[in-house]
């Protein structure tokens, strides 16, 4: 994983894998967001192995994918996940980590 924290609330990387969630954890990582769609290249993992993985991991995890502009649902989504997570650094993810970072940038700081 190229993982680029972007200040001590977020960071942002590509694809995960579920084998990943456990090591995010013990690098303090309390939630993770993905803004992939499912289906997005072909051996990408669906979200739903990575919530399981999360959930089994203790951390909260959450789906907005984004596959476009970003939508005023998208940004409200998201602005309650993170809310929901609370303080502390929290990993989004896609392809590249572009997406996520875009949806972290419309939070009010």
């Amino acid at each position: 994983m190229d993982i680029r924290t972007i200040d001590d609330r977020f960071a942002t990387t590509g694809q995960i894998r579920p084998e990943d969630v456990s090591a995010l954890k013990a690098q303090g990582y309390i939630g993770i967001v993905c803004a992939r769609p499912d289906g997005e290249e072909a051996g990408q993992p669906d979200f739903a192995e990575i919530a399981a993985a999360a959930q089994r991991a203790g951390l909260p995890a959450f789906h907005i994918p984004v596959s476009g502009p970003l939508t005023e649902g998208q940004i409200i989504r998201f602005s309650d996940a993170m809310a929901e997570i609370g303080d502390g650094p929290v990993l989004g993810y896609c392809r590249s980590g572009a997406r996520a970072g875009s949806l972290y940038q419309t939070l009010d700081r």
